[in-house]
């Protein structure tokens, strides 16, 4: 398992792809493992950081076999909270 740092990272390393691919659309998701292999994030903590989004309402996960994300979605909450991060760079 990762340490804390790497965690923090990989989840927002999630949250920035899904964001970036949903442009704002709520109802467009994104293959779990197309996603982890993108990002080069292990298997373990894929999911472990979805779990973790999961549970802070940002994200909506289709489990398959194995404890592994099919599918990622942002929800409404993380896609306000990408935007108003978003914001606060610019």
């Amino acid at each position: 398992m990762a340490i804390l740092r790497d965690r923090k990272t990989y989840r927002e390393k999630i949250m920035r792809a899904l964001y970036e691919a949903a442009e704002g659309n709520r109802l467009l998701g994104v293959d779990g493992a197309k996603l982890r292999n993108d990002l080069g994030i292990p298997e373990q903590d894929m999911a472990a950081a979805c779990t973790y989004l999961v549970d802070e309402g940002w994200v909506v996960v289709d489990w398959a076999r194995g404890n592994t994300p099919a599918m990622i979605t942002l929800t409404h909450q993380g896609i306000r909270r990408m935007e108003a991060e978003e914001e606060g760079r610019g």
